[in-house]
């Protein structure tokens, strides 16, 4: 009887972190679309008002900037022998399976060619109205480019964080000790905080330079967002109550 009573609430254990995995890696993918929406979204934006001038151009000089980031400063990687290459074939796959498999490609090569003379129907009118929008179409294929450069960077710089929260965490657990053996005061408040913080600062990382509108060098906001990640995970660890 023991045994019939405690099979169930097992299983049910098992199922809902199953179900809350899946849960977090479709959330994890849907945010990821919603970035590379925000982003093309902000690219058309920018070239009607920010920077009219620059028009197309703005999404290719982002493209090579993205691309000279990764040949000149990510050399190694404790991901990848081969860093550029690494990021060059997520770009190259996500431009393949969201364009080239979709057969968009197809689609707007079929579009871009000049109806004959005497052609009519309906390729005719969607030439008309591909004309005007060719450029925001093919912005959007650059950034979707740029895009997954960035995610490989993000990815390539994943054991920074690592490496920081780490030593944060030693750290901090010295300080604990210090502070068990010192008789010094303890706060939950403090432990909370720093507790809860520490996730989403990865996550702000990685939506800030994802959405960027314009080429900035991954340190500028890899390096501040893992010195205060690791600041939190020094800080949670130092706070942790003295006593289990």
């Amino acid at each position: 009887m023991a045994e019939r009573a405690g099979g169930p609430p097992a299983r049910e254990v098992q199922q809902g972190a199953l179900s809350r995995l899946f849960a977090r890696l479709s959330q994890a993918v849907n945010w990821l679309l919603f970035a590379l929406v925000f982003s093309i979204v902000l690219e058309w934006v920018g070239m009607v008002f920010w920077w009219p001038e620059e028009g197309l151009q703005h999404s290719r000089k982002m493209l090579t900037a993205e691309l000279s980031y990764l040949q000149v400063d990510f050399r190694r990687s404790l991901v990848s022998d081969d860093p550029a290459r690494f990021a060059q074939t997520m770009a190259d796959r996500a431009y393949r399976i969201l364009f080239e498999m979709t057969r968009l490609v197809d689609v707007i090569d079929w579009l871009v060619r000049p109806p004959q003379t005497e052609e009519g129907g309906l390729r005719v009118r969607l030439h008309q109205l591909y004309q005007p929008l060719a450029e925001f179409i093919l912005a959007a294929l650059q950034i979707t480019q740029v895009f997954a450069l960035r995610v490989a960077i993000l990815i390539l710089a994943t054991p920074v964080f690592l490496l920081f929260g780490t030593v944060a965490l030693v750290d901090g657990l010295v300080r604990r000790d210090l502070r068990r053996w010192g008789g010094g005061r303890e706060s939950s408040f403090i432990y909370h905080w720093s507790k809860r913080s520490a996730l989403p600062l990865l996550v702000t990382a990685w939506v800030v330079y994802l959405a960027l509108p314009f080429s900035l060098h991954p340190s500028w906001v890899i390096l501040p967002f893992a010195t205060l990640f690791a600041l939190c995970i020094a800080i949670t660890a130092s706070s942790f109550k003295k006593y289990l």
